[in-house]
C-alpha cells in the first residue's frame, strides 16, 4: 500500500532510503514556475542551485536557444533575462528554448532527492496532473518535499502537499492510516482541509506571500494559489534537468 511522507524544507528530508518518488514543491514560485514554462512549450527546464554555476553552462547554449532565469530574495538575478515570476513565461517568449533556473529555495530542494528513482515537481496549479500520476504509476513509498524559506517551515508548501495526499487519498479510497508515512502527511492534509477554499488568502497572509506582496507580486500570488488549472507534470530526465510529461 503507498505510503506519503511530507518533509517541510530540504533540510528535514531523509535521502537514505530515497522514496520511490519524490516530489518537488514550491508553490512562491518555483515549481508553479517550472509547470507553466513547461506548459508554455520551454525543451526543458535544468536547475541549478548555484547561479554561477548557471551562467557558465548555459555560455554553451545560443542566446536564442536559453533563458536565464535567477532569483535571489524574490528578486531577479542581475544578468538573467528572468526572475521567478511565471506570469513572465509565454509561448511567444519561450518556445523551444531551454530554461536555467536557479531560485533561492526551490532548486536547492531538487538537489536534496535529485538521485530518487523518480522526481516530478508539483505546485496548485498542477495538483491534480500530480495526482493522476501517482495514481497510474502507484509508487510505494512518495515523499513530498517543501522547499521552505531558507530552512524554515513554508505554509504554501505544506498546503499544497495536503492538497496532494488530500487528492490521492480521496481518489484511492484510503485512509489515514492507510496513507498517512509521518505525522507531517495529517498536519498538511488537515491544512488543506481548513484552507482548500480560501487559498489566495493563505498564500497572503504566509511570510513569503508578503515578501512578495512587498515586492509588489500580488497578480503571481493570485495565479499560484489557483489549483489545478495545467495538465502538465515536470519530470526529471536526468539530474537537475526536468520536462513535460502530459498527464
Amino acid at each position: 500500500m503507498p505510503k506519503i511522507f511530507v518533509y517541510h524544507t530540504p533540510e528535514l528530508t531523509p535521502t537514505d532510503p530515497m522514496p520511490d518518488c519524490a516530489i518537488v514543491i514550491d508553490v512562491l514560485r518555483a515549481t508553479t514556475t517550472i509547470a507553466t514554462a513547461l506548459d508554455a512549450g520551454v525543451e526543458a527546464v535544468q536547475a541549478f542551485s548555484d547561479i554561477d554555476v548557471l551562467m557558465g553552462e548555459s555560455e554553451k547554449w545560443l542566446p536564442e536557444t536559453r533563458i536565464r532565469a535567477g532569483e535571489r530574495g524574490g528578486a531577479k538575478v542581475d544578468g538573467c533575462d528572468c526572475g521567478n515570476s511565471p506570469l513572465e513565461y509565454t509561448t511567444e517568449k519561450v518556445r523551444g528554448r531551454r530554461l536555467f533556473l536557479s531560485t533561492t529555495n526551490g532548486t536547492r530542494a531538487l538537489d536534496r532527492v535529485a538521485s530518487a528513482p523518480t522526481l516530478i515537481t508539483s505546485a496548485l496549479v498542477n495538483r491534480q496532473a500530480t495526482v493522476d500520476y501517482l495514481l497510474k504509476h502507484s509508487p510505494e513509498t512518495i515523499g513530498i518535499v517543501g522547499s521552505g524559506w531558507q530552512g524554515s517551515y513554508a505554509l504554501e508548501d505544506s498546503v499544497c502537499a495536503g492538497a496532494i495526499a488530500h487528492g490521492f487519498m480521496e481518489a484511492a479510497k484510503l485512509d489515514f492510516g492507510d496513507l498517512a508515512g509521518n505525522d507531517e502527511t495529517i498536519d498538511a492534509i488537515a491544512l488543506y482541509q481548513q484552507w482548500q477554499d480560501r487559498l489566495l488568502e493563505l498564500l497572503s497572509i504566509a511570510s513569503h506571500g508578503q515578501r512578495l506582496l512587498g515586492l509588489n507580486c500580488a497578480r503571481d500570488l493570485a495565479y499560484c494559489a489557483k489549483t489545478d488549472i495545467l495538465d502538465v507534470l515536470p519530470i526529471q530526465k536526468e539530474p537537475g534537468v526536468l520536462v513535460s510529461l502530459k498527464s
